[in-house]
Parts: structure tokens; sequence; C-alpha cells
């Protein structure tokens, strides 16, 4: 017994652990319901499904004569073949097309000012979209008729396409107004005179189902516009006859046909014509039949989802507009004030102060860093400023710490520790430290000999706290490193230089930055309340009222994520920490003097780029793909390129500030289709994480060694290339 209850619980365990995650199932589920949401919008405004083929003229020889010489209400149910005739003095105002929100609203006013009554042939489409407008319809006392879902040619469907626009269209109806009704019209139908060999079989087949085919005596012909005087011609019956009128509530323009009806009532009910619903006129009973049950819940629920799939593109649109305002206006600054900036710290005789010559302590917190760490530490030896360099080794179990004593380097040490994570290393390293300039970066980070001497400088001017270096992407060879390539120096760098001139630089890089003593002493150090200590720090900087500036010429090569699950990790982390960093520093908005400036101007900057633009961005592709399938393709795809030769404007000149070779701007297009979409995805999930109260622990990317300066040989004068395990860790 004791073994198979041990498998049992095994199994029990098993199941625990394979069940999603909700930060895995939220996302999919809002990716799944959004776009049933837009197919849904695309069904029911015709962009689905439609069909718009009319046929062409046909004989008429097969139509029975009592048919083509007989009135314009055609029965064939149960086999039969009779039509019926309008009383005289009588008139049945008929509207097809509708409902619409414009112009459905004053043909009804309309009616209503002149006691009249009609009947509208409604489409499942607009029925579905508009409801309230078809119970007005019935609350008012008028009739309403079927006229297909899609509006398509029936001649040209099949038995099944018909009994589906039928069905569709009495399920949108009895969502709308909780009926049912036998009143049916053809789209493209005109005079029985009309029917031919095409459309007879299908009037024939509408009878076999229950329905009554509607035609017309007279059309008004609103459709094409003729103005006022015409309508009202065209729809005049002669001689005092009864008819049915044919008129449009929808497919454009109707203000000829609302002023032209208000006369027509007017004139012909002094004429001692009576304006009525069909069944009134012909004194049978109504067409309409009360539904109830599953039916009528059915219809309701058909309403309520077509309802929110338009408030729900509604919103998306709204969203779009927003995100091509910030896009535009992210762009518009970044190149505007990159170009300051550029000639602010290019200029010649600019000086940050007096040079700065003094010694600089630089930390190095590293664990598990074995395959990286000799490289970092000899790029820093070659260093042209003075410098110490100490090691803090966070409990690797790979060695790091014996590699770097290794060494024998002069002025390198290593300082171990418990593994207590990469903010209390740093708290220990700058413990350790000797100088009041400290430098941090990252142990799979190589600087470049003038890298310190660059990074320090600004500290020549004594409000500056903290400095932000120029982080590169040292193993671009790769499709994903070419695009984070890219993303590094459009997206990073050309964003630093835009918040150094607005005074609300957000990230200090963890490859490269350095701080004052003083300034990280008044703040209280790293700190491990976020993921992102580096923002953190970097805020808490600016709260203190310290200046937070970039110094473009000290470049460090750091090794990006070379697989889509490291590369999904480490943004993960990132998203989830800036959006803890700013919920931490959210008082910054209400408080006066430096925190309050920087949560005023720095905090809504940076939520609306860093969060809320890439959160939305995603509408542009979802857009896209919309246009695509469902049209207008052509507007669409200009818009689309419109936007890439935004960014590829901003993206080349970001290139020619940071003297990067334009040729790995040629997969911009492709990172914009693949990339951007991993990055969505994994800020909506720290979205989830944060907003379903998750925590993220720390992920540590697995490091392959494989970075070093550009056509810089390794120790022994021949260029590294070790074996690289790209596994994933943790």
């Amino acid at each position: 017994m004791a073994p198979r209850t041990s498998r049992r619980g095994a199994e029990r365990g098993a199941v625990r652990r394979r069940r999603l995650p909700m930060r895995y199932l939220l996302p999919s589920l809002i990716l799944v319901a959004l776009m049933a949401m837009l197919m849904l919008r695309g069904f029911v405004h015709s962009e689905i499904l439609a069909d718009h083929r009319v046929q062409s003229p046909a004989a008429s020889d097969r139509v029975p004569k009592e048919i083509l010489e007989g009135g314009p209400v055609i029965d064939t149910r149960n086999g039969r073949e009779d039509s019926v005739h309008i009383p005289d003095r009588k008139l049945v105002l008929t509207f097809d097309d509708g409902p619409d929100p414009e112009w459905t609203p004053k043909v009804l006013d309309v009616l209503k000012r002149h006691d009249a009554h009609a009947v509208f042939f409604i489409t499942g489409t607009m029925a579905s979209r508009y409801p309230d407008l078809v119970q007005r319809m019935v609350d008012e006392g008028h009739e309403i008729g079927l006229h297909t879902f899609n509006h398509p040619d029936l001649s040209l469907q099949s038995k099944s396409r018909v009994d589906w626009e039928l069905s569709q269209n009495q399920l949108a109806l009895a969502g709308a107004a909780g009926i049912r009704t036998s009143l049916f019209r053809p789209p493209y139908s005109s005079f029985a005179g009309e029917m031919d060999n095409k459309s007879w079989p299908v009037t024939e087949y509408i009878g076999s189902r229950g329905y009554i085919t509607i035609v017309n005596n007279t059309d008004s012909e609103d459709w094409r516009r003729p103005g006022v005087e015409k309508i009202i011609s065209n729809a005049t019956p002669k001689g005092g006859k009864g008819a049915i009128v044919l008129m449009h509530d929808s497919g454009g323009d109707r203000s000829q046909t609302v002023a032209a009806l208000d006369r027509f009532v007017s004139g012909l009910q002094d004429d001692g014509y009576r304006f009525d619903t069909l069944t009134a006129a012909l004194k049978v009973p109504s067409a309409h039949t009360p539904v109830a049950g599953l039916d009528l819940w059915k219809g309701k629920a058909w309403v309520v989802a077509v309802q929110a799939s338009e408030n729900t593109t509604s919103v998306l649109v709204v969203g779009l507009a927003i995100i091509g305002a910030l896009v535009l206006a992210r762009f518009g600054l970044m190149l505007l004030l990159s170009v300051l900036h550029a000639r602010k710290v290019r200029r010649r005789g600019f000086s940050w102060g007096r040079p700065i010559t003094e010694p600089v302590s630089v930390l190095v917190p590293a664990y598990n860093e074995a395959k990286c760490i000799e490289q970092t530490v000899h790029s820093l030896v070659a260093s042209d400023h003075p410098i110490e360099v100490i090691v803090i080794d966070d409990g690797s179990s790979d060695g790091t710490a014996r590699i770097v004593e290794n060494l024998r380097l002069p002025n390198v040490r290593v300082v171990r520790q418990l593994n207590a994570g990469k903010p209390a290393a740093l708290n220990r390293g700058v413990a350790n430290a000797r100088y009041d300039l400290i430098v941090m970066m990252d142990g799979d980070t190589v600087f470049e000999p003038a890298t310190v001497r660059e990074l320090v400088q600004p500290f020549g001017d004594p409000s500056v706290g903290a400095v932000a270096g120029n982080a590169k992407v040292g193993n671009r060879d790769s499709l994903i490193g070419a695009w984070q390539h890219i993303e590094y120096v459009m997206g990073f760098n050309l964003d630093r230089r835009m918040y150094d001139m607005l005074n609300c630089m957000p990230t200090i890089p963890g490859a490269v930055g350095a701080f004052r003593r003083s300034a990280l002493k008044r703040v209280g150090g790293m700190s491990d309340d976020t993921l992102a200590e580096d923002t953190d720090i970097t805020i808490a900087m600016h709260r203190d009222g310290w200046r937070v500036v970039y110094a473009e010429n000290a470049r460090a090569w750091t090794e990006a994520p070379e697989s889509v699950q490291q590369l999904w990790s480490q943004r993960y982390r990132w998203s989830y920490g800036t959006m803890q960093a700013i919920w931490k520093h959210r008082r910054a908005v209400i408080e006066r003097g430096p925190s309050g400036r920087f949560g005023r101007v720095g905090m809504p900057l940076v939520s609306l780029f860093m969060i809320l633009a890439p959160l939305l961005a995603p509408l542009i592709d979802v857009f896209l793909l919309y246009g695509l399938v469902f049209g207008p393709t052509e507007q669409t795809i200009l818009a689309w390129f419109g936007v890439l030769a935004v960014q590829a404007i901003c993206a080349a000149y970001a290139f020619r500030l940071d003297k990067e070779r334009m040729t790995h701007l040629l997969s911009l297009p492709l990172q914009q289709i693949l990339y951007r979409q991993l990055m969505y995805v994994v800020l909506l999930q720290s979205w989830i994480t944060a907003l379903t109260g998750g925590r993220l622990r720390w992920q540590k990317l697995r490091r392959t060694g494989a970075v070093g300066l550009p056509g810089a040989a390794g120790p022994g004068g021949a260029t590294q290339q070790p074996e690289m395990d790209r596994r994933p860790v943790g």
C-alpha cells in the first residue's frame, strides 16, 4: 500500500507542477479574447463572409405570369404562388439596409411627427450593432422585416448560405427586440415584374422556409441622391393607387431621404393617403411573433457579444491613437533633444569642469561568471585611468573568485560573501572601496581603455551624482544579437540623450555606471526592494537632488542573451523591476523640490515611454494584421511603412551618433515584425504578474564568455573563442 500511496502523491504533485501559471494563462486568454472580438467585429461589419457580387439580368420564362403581373407581396408558402396588391389610398413605406445610428433616428422622428408607420427591412449586421434602434422601431408601432445578415445577392448563394442569412438575421432581431418576423425582402430586389429565372427559385425557397417576400411598387431611388423633388416624384403612386414605397435609412448620406420623407408624408396625407404597416394595410395578423426561452437568450447573448466587440474595438482605436501620439512624440523628442545633446557635448571647448584624474574604485559583482570574469578583469587592468578593481564574489560555485585570484593582477582584489544578491554585493563593494568615485559594471562586460576616464569626467560638475555610460552589445553576430544591438543603440542610448537634456535619466545601466560615494550614502546605497536596482538607485538620486547625466564615449561591451528563453527572462525581470521602482517612488509625484520635479516630469515620461507606450504598441501590429486581412489593405500597408520609416530615420541617426555600421539596420523591418512581439508579451506578462500580486525571483542568464573588445585578442595573443554553453539557468 505504501508504494501505491507514494505513487499517487507523486502523480498529484506532477499535476500541480504542470498547472499553467496565471502569468502565462492570462496573456493567452487575453490574446484569444482579443482575436475573437476583432473577428466578431469584422463579421458584423461585413468584412468577413461578405459577398458583393450581383447577378446579371436573366430571362423570366420560368416565372409564373401571376407573379410577374401581380402585386408586391409574394406568398410562396406551402407551394402557393400568390401575390397581393396594396389597397387604394394606402401606402406602405419601407426602409432598407438599416438601422443606421445617424439617419434611422431622423426617419423615425419624421414618422412619429406625422403619426405614420412603416416597415423597416433590417440587416443582421446593423441590427446587431444598433439593437436600441430596432427596439425603438417596435415600440413606436413599426413593422420589421428581414433583409439578410450580410446583404448578399441570394441568387448567387447556396441553400445553406440562404438558411444561414435568414437564421442569423432572426437571431439579431430576437436579441434586439425579442421577436421574430415572417417578412422578407431580398437584397437587390425590385418590382414583381423584374423577377427572373435566377431570383424566382430563391423566392420559392424563401416561401418554403415560412417567409413572405416583399418587393415594391415605387422606387424612390434615394440611394442615387437625385434631389428631394425627384425622390418625391419617384415615390408617389399614380391615380390614387396603393403602393409599397422603397426608401433607405442606411448605406450613405440620407439627408435628402429625410427631407423628402417629411414633405412626401405630409403632402400625401393631405391628399387622403394613409401610411401604415404592411399587415395593417392588408388587415392580416401581425408579422411579429414573440421569442421566448432558449432562442431569446441566444439572441440576447449574441447582441451582448457584438456590443462587447464594438466597445473593445472602440477602446483599441483610442489606444491606437494614444500610442500613435506617444510614438511620434517620443521620436520627435528623441531626434530634437539628441541633436541638442550631441551639439552640447561635442562642441569645441566643452568641459564638465575640472578634469578628473584621481583614482577610481571599479566594482564587479560576480556570481558564477567563470567564463567571463577573466576578460572583464583584463579589460579593466588595461584602463588608461588609475583604478582599483574589486571583484565581489557573491557565493559563486564555479570558481569565479579563484580565477581572479590566480591572475595575480595589480590593484585587483577579491571580496567573498555568501550569496545575497547583486545589491548586497555592490553595497559590500562600496564598503571596501578606497576612493570617492565608484564605477559599477557587470561581470560579463568588458571596458575599453578609455571607458573609466570618460565615465568619471562629468563629476567635474559638483551637481552630478551619477553617470550613465554607453552600453553596447558585444555578441551581435546572431540575429537576436543584431536586433538587441539596434535596440541598445536606438532605444537605450538615444533615449539617454533625450533624458539627459530633460534632466530625468531613468536608469543607469548596470553594465556601465558611476556614482559619488557621498551620493550613494545619502540615498542609502543599493536597495533590494526591486528587481531593477539600477532604475531604483537612479530615481533615488534624482529625488535627492543630484544630476544624472550620460557619457556617450564611456563604452562598455556586454553579453546580450543569445536565445529567446534567456532574452525573455532578462526582459521580464527588467520590465517587472521598472514597474516596482516606479511604484516604490510614487510619492515623488506629490512632493516638493527635486523629488517633486522628477515625480511630475520624469515619472510621467518614464511611465509613458517605458511602460504605457510599449504596452499599447502591439495595437499597431494588431491593426496591421486586421487591415491586411479585412482591409483597407493599401492604406494599412502605407501606414505601417510610414511608422517603420520614422523608426528607420531615428535608428539611422542613432547609429550615426554612435559611429555604428548602418548594415545592421537591414534587419530592422524583421525586428519590428518578430522581436517587438516578444517584448510586448514580456511586458504584458510583467503587468499581469504585478496586478495578480505575483513574485518574480532573480533569473540569472548563463554566460558564454563570447564578448571581448572589438578586434581584441585574449591572453596569450590569441583571439578567444570559448565553447559556448547556451543553456538557460533558472
